[in-house]
């Protein structure tokens, strides 16, 4: 085997032996009682994780899959697609190709999306549908998902569709308290898993508006997810080892408890913003608008990220990101999500330290 290295990028992140070992479970067929049994054991704890009384549905794919069905599920006027980072970017193209129209309020990368200027557009009347990325990963920006919410109130009749992929459970969002109408996550972030499994909920207004749209395809069909759902089973072959994983990931986040969790999360980051300030870096997220799982760090003193990268690779055996598309060696992005503990980003540290004085 190869030597392990160490993930500290935005994801996939480190997986632990205890969640491996989780995984590690018999086979079981997805149509019989095991796997409903199982579905049916996770469900609690997956609504009091979403903060919902409604569903909570696995998909087979990455998030991009939810997102992209989102889109063919809620979308039957246009579409507004805010955008400040490479994912939010590709929300548009993604609505375009799904044949929708679609409008970009766009921002500079590294900035906020605000609600006042989300506010600005739906007052058109021109959507029915706005898709948001509350924890931009390209930039490390967390735009305020509860002042963009709090709009729905006031466009009720606009579908308020959320992608958390890389901020759930690092910060609290409540699904029912936010009124949202899809959120939705994969377990590669914070959830500390593989890569392959997306979770989401969404609301009944969601599911009226889908059962009008009668081109919104099969695989990522929010009716089947539901009519499934309510046997405790998946509209197609789930990923069964991974959810496995989940429920041992499940049940260690409930186990800390959830402020606790957030706590962590929150003491974690500011242990790298702490390396941050004292290096002389500066982020590339403004203030009051940073991450809590990861941090973006904006490269002011023009140090090589490359060969910093390849250091911390040969030396210590963990890697970060060295900035995402156009952001390349202008950023590098270290994270702090998932089990990491004041030890693990400790020993990061030092070992950033120790790089960037080899440097």
């Amino acid at each position: 085997m190869s030597k392990h290295i160490k993930l500290y990028i935005p994801g996939p992140v480190e997986v632990s032996p205890a969640t491996y070992e989780a995984m590690c479970q018999p086979m079981i067929g997805h149509r019989g009682k095991g796997f409903q049994d199982l579905y049916a054991e996770i469900q609690p704890m997956l609504r009091q994780l979403f903060g919902t009384r409604q569903q909570v549905f696995l998909s087979t794919s990455s998030a991009w899959g939810v997102m992209e069905g989102s889109i063919r599920n809620l979308v039957k006027k246009k579409v507004l697609n805010c955008c400040n980072g490479a994912f939010s970017d590709k929300w548009l193209d993604v609505s375009r190709r799904c044949g929708k129209e679609a409008e970009a309020y766009q921002v500079e990368w590294g900035r906020p999306i605000l609600a006042d200027e989300v506010d600005k557009r739906l007052a058109t009347g021109e959507f029915d549908a706005v898709t948001f990325i509350h924890n931009e990963t390209s930039t490390g920006v967390l735009s305020p998902i509860a002042e963009i919410a709090a709009l729905k109130r006031k466009y009720p009749d606009v579908m308020f569709i959320t992608d958390s992929v890389s901020g759930f459970t690092t910060v609290p969002v409540s699904f029912d308290e936010l009124g949202l109408d899809v959120l939705l996550t994969g377990s590669q972030k914070a959830f500390a898993l593989p890569p392959g499994l997306a979770l989401f909920t969404a609301s009944e207004a969601a599911m009226e508006r889908a059962a009008g749209i009668h081109d919104r395809g099969y695989y990522f069909d929010f009716l089947e997810f539901r009519s499934n759902g309510e046997k405790n089973m998946t509209p197609s072959t789930p990923c069964i080892s991974l959810i496995y994983g989940l429920r041992h990931q499940l049940q260690q986040m409930l186990a800390e408890g959830l402020d606790n969790r957030y706590a962590r999360h929150a003491r974690l980051n500011g242990m790298v913003h702490d390396w941050v300030r004292r290096n002389g870096f500066e982020f590339f997220a403004p203030e009051g608008y940073r991450s809590k799982s990861l941090t973006c760090v904006a490269n002011n003193r023009n140090i090589d990220v490359a060969a910093f990268i390849g250091l911390l690779k040969s030396n210590h055996s963990l890697i970060i990101d060295g900035g995402y598309g156009k952001l390349k060696g202008r950023t590098f992005r270290i994270s702090n999500m998932g089990d990491e503990t004041d030890a693990s980003i400790s020993a990061v540290i030092a070992a950033l330290d120790d790089s960037l004085a080899k440097l």
